[in-house]
């Protein structure tokens, strides 16, 4: 049996995720934070679980609630979001949110991803290198879910300062988490707050506007409850993303046909390899390893293997993505892949709502730095890489890269 969890394992976990497959598909493990739970690792497998409601999304089916879920979430009144509930509350709330959050309001934002993109490299464009963790990946989807949100400007720094505190302390002391976490509940409950008394003047058609205005048949997103929905928007949203463009942009610099096609392919002006390319390096080294917690309401069975009431279970998605069963070539980078019904944004009434922003933000980015960019390379050896050490997602600390060094297009 591998180690799991180690240094070593964040580095490429995906060795011991076949052993796993092969040997033990479903397996009860112990871990880091103490808790046992059931790491599942097959694609049909998981593909079931994900949609299967006798696994529950409430921590209040587990023995021990505070050690699973986001840290510091229960202190900071934060329960009330679609990654801890099951239907009917659940039904009730994506609706709601779905009404605000719609793919015209991602689709009208795509210029705004472009101008932020194009910001973010000019900054480093006349260097010749850059950490493109620190100083691209991270910035942009913070900056981008704050603008749609609808935080001021002048607050947006702070926001990045405490995003910034919950990825450094991501798989280590759970204070520093907690600790950012008061303070974004905080300011978005202020906000909120503020949006709701002053919608009646200004007519704001931002994210928590909408979420404000948006009813069914008379019924509102309660103030926590939005406060909530902010919350973990943002939360899901900005690592999701910033391991997307870092993994991606990695797995393609490891890659060099697979990103000499695609650079041919924009060249063309065309995108169709993007898209595909896209979803492959969600399928290949995806941003979120595991699915987030679910319980067993009731004893069942997964893979053969039964499982008692009350466990928590985990639907390992980087193990699934790269089952033999269900990809031809699983361990092959390939972004025409066709038939790619990867699992890396889930599966089943808990797919992630905020795919399509990531898509967009995915797109963008790996687009413009591949042709601004055009001889961009790592700019150190892939064994003094590191890795985040977290549960649900992976991603890189940093990303070293250099190129030749050219002026902003319009001389900015």
């Amino acid at each position: 049996m591998p180690e799991l969890f180690s240094w070593e394992f964040a580095a490429d976990p995906y060795p011991a995720y076949a052993w796993l497959r092969e040997h033990a598909p479903v397996r009860r493990t112990t871990l880091p934070s103490g808790v046992d739970a059931w790491l599942v690792t097959r694609y049909a497998d998981a593909r079931q679980a994900l949609a299967d409601q006798r696994l529950s999304k409430n921590p209040v089916h587990h023995a021990e609630p505070g050690k699973t879920g986001i840290p510091g979430e229960r202190s900071a009144g934060l329960m009330t979001h679609l990654l801890n509930i099951d239907p009917p509350d659940h039904t009730r709330l994506r609706r709601l949110v779905s009404k605000a959050f719609t793919p015209r309001r991602v689709a009208a934002f795509a210029p705004r991803v472009q101008e932020l993109t194009d910001r973010l490299i000019d900054d480093f464009a006349a260097r010749g290198s850059a950490d493109l963790i620190h100083e691209f990946a991270f910035p942009l989807p913070i900056y981008a879910i704050c603008d749609m949100l609808g935080v001021p400007a002048e607050d947006q720094d702070d926001f990045r300062d405490w995003a910034g505190m919950m990825i450094r302390h991501g798989g280590g002391p759970r204070g520093g988490v907690a600790r950012s976490v008061k303070k974004i509940r905080g300011y978005l409950a202020e906000l909120i707050h503020r949006k709701r008394e002053g919608l009646r003047q200004d007519g704001e058609d931002d994210l928590i506007s909408g979420l404000i205005r948006t009813s069914d048949h008379g019924d509102h997103l309660t103030e926590a409850e939005a406060v909530a929905m902010c919350f973990v928007l943002l939360f899901a949203g900005f690592e999701t993303t910033i391991n997307l463009i870092g993994n991606g942009t990695y797995a393609l610099l490891r890659n060099p046909e697979q990103r000499a096609l695609l650079q041919a392919s924009l060249a063309a002006g065309e995108t169709g390899l993007l898209e595909t390319g896209v979803e492959e390096l969600l399928r290949y080294d995806g941003p979120v390893e595991l699915a987030t917690w679910r319980y067993a309401t009731t004893a069942l069975t997964i893979g053969g293997q039964p499982i008692p009431a009350g466990d928590p279970v985990l639907v390992v998605l980087a193990a699934a993505d790269r089952d033999p069963d269900r990809f031809g070539a699983p361990d092959t980078l390939d972004l025409a892949r066709k038939d790619n019904q990867h699992l890396g944004y889930g599966h089943g009434i808990h797919y992630c709502l905020g795919a399509p922003l990531a898509r967009l933000e995915g797109q963008t980015a790996l687009a413009t730095l591949l042709t601004r960019l055009p001889d961009l390379r790592l700019g150190a050896d892939p064994d003094e890489l590191r890795w985040r050490g977290g549960l649900i997602m992976r991603g890189l600390r940093t990303l070293p890269v250099e190129f030749t060094p050219s002026a902003p297009p319009h001389g900015g």
